[in-house]
C-alpha cells in the first residue's frame, strides 16, 4: 500500500473508502473491502481516505478521541484488507473545508476518486455538515458514484467504536472482539520491569500503554503473544501493578506459557481474548505468587478448550 498523505496526489483513478475507521471494526471493514473489490471489479486502484485518529476532535467528543489503534496498526488493516492508497492527513487541515470543497478539491482532485464508497453515518466538510446524501448529490456534480453502506448490526444494535470503546472500558473483551472482527490489544516494544517474576519462575514481559490509547480494565485476560511468527499463551496484567508498591503508567505485563528467551527491546504484539479477574492488591508476594499460578492454569485451560493448546 502506498501512502500519498504527503505529496497528496493519487496518479490514477480510484475507488475510495470513507471514514475515520478508527477501530477498523467488522462495520468499518465491509466499507473498506468494498471499495476495494469495486476497484478490481474495474480495473483500477482503491484508495483509503481517513485522518490521523489522535488529531480528531470533533464527533461529540470533548478533547481528542481514545484510540482504539495507532495510525500505524490502521495502516496494517488497510493493506490487509486490500487498500492500494492511503490519504490520511491531520484533521485540522481540513477541519474549516466546505463539504463541496472537499468532493471537489480532495476526492476529485487528489484522489482522482470515480467511485466513493462510505457508512450511512459518514460526515464530512465543516462542522460536519455533510452527510451520505449530500455525498450522492455532489458526486453526481462531479462525476463521482457513491455506494452507502449500510451499518452492521450485532446482538441487536449497531456495531460502533463507541460501543466497542465501552466494553474493553468494562472489561468485556470477548464481546469487543466480536464487534471488531479481530482480537484487541498492543504492537508495542518490550522495556526492562522489576523482573521479580522470574525469581518465582513466572518470568514476564512489560509493554507500557501509550497515553491515547483506550485502556482496557484493570486486571488479568487470558492472551497471546507474536513471537517470530509463532502465537504464544499468555496471562497478561493490565493496570499498574499495585502490590509492587512502585508506581508506573498503565502497563501490559505478560507471563508467556512455555517460552524462555530475552524479549528486551523487541516490539510484540499482544491480543487479548477473555477477561480472568479484576486488578487487585495483594497482601504477600506469596499471595500474589499463588494467584498468578491459578490464572495460569485457567489460561491453560481456556486455550485448550478453545483449541489452542499449541503455539501456530
Amino acid at each position: 500500500m502506498i501512502c500519498i498523505t504527503d505529496n497528496g496526489v493519487c496518479g490514477q483513478e480510484t475507488v475510495c473508502a470513507l471514514g475515520l475507521f478508527d477501530g477498523v471494526h467488522r462495520g468499518h471493514r465491509l466499507i473498506i473491502e468494498g471499495a476495494a473489490a469495486e476497484a478490481r471489479r474495474r480495473g483500477i486502484k482503491s484508495a483509503v481516505f481517513t485522518f490521523q485518529t489522535d488529531s480528531v476532535t470533533s464527533k461529540g467528543h470533548d478533547g481528542r478521541i481514545e484510540m482504539l489503534l495507532t495510525d500505524e496498526e490502521k495502516r496494517r488493516h488497510f493493506e490487509r484488507l486490500g487498500a492500494d492508497y492511503l490519504f490520511s492527513p491531520v484533521f485540522g487541515d481540513y477541519r474549516q473545508m466546505t463539504p463541496e470543497a472537499f468532493v471537489r478539491d480532495v476526492l476529485k482532485g487528489k484522489l482522482h476518486c470515480v467511485c466513493a464508497v462510505c457508512g450511512t453515518d459518514y460526515t464530512f466538510g465543516s462542522g460536519a455538515a455533510g452527510k451520505a446524501e449530500d455525498l450522492i448529490r455532489l458526486g453526481k456534480t462531479y462525476g463521482i458514484e457513491v455506494k452507502v453502506t449500510e451499518q452492521l448490526r450485532y446482538n441487536g444494535g449497531v456495531i460502533s467504536s463507541t460501543e466497542i470503546r465501552r466494553l474493553i472500558r468494562q472489561g468485556d473483551i470477548a464481546r469487543a472482539n466480536e464487534m471488531l472482527g479481530y482480537r484487541y490489544g498492543y504492537t508495542l516494544p518490550v522495556e526492562h520491569g522489576s523482573e521479580l517474576g522470574r525469581t518465582w519462575s513466572f518470568p514476564t514481559i512489560n509493554q507500557k500503554i501509550p497515553k491515547g490509547l483506550v485502556l482496557p480494565k484493570f486486571g488479568v485476560y487470558c492472551s497471546r503473544v507474536l513471537i517470530d511468527g509463532k502465537w504464544y499463551n499468555g496471562v497478561a496484567n493490565i493496570g499498574v501493578k499495585p502490590s509492587v508498591n512502585v508506581e508506573t503508567e498503565p502497563l501490559a505485563e505478560t507471563f508467556i506459557i512455555g517460552y524462555e528467551g530475552d524479549l528486551y527491546g523487541r516490539e510484540l504484539e499482544l491480543r487479548l481474548y477473555e477477561f480472568v479477574r479484576p486488578e487487585r492488591k495483594f497482601a504477600s508476594f506469596e499471595e500474589l505468587k499463588a494467584e498468578i499460578g491459578r490464572n495460569t492454569e485457567f489460561t491453560k485451560k481456556y486455550f485448550s478448550d478453545n483449541g489452542y493448546e499449541r503455539t501456530d
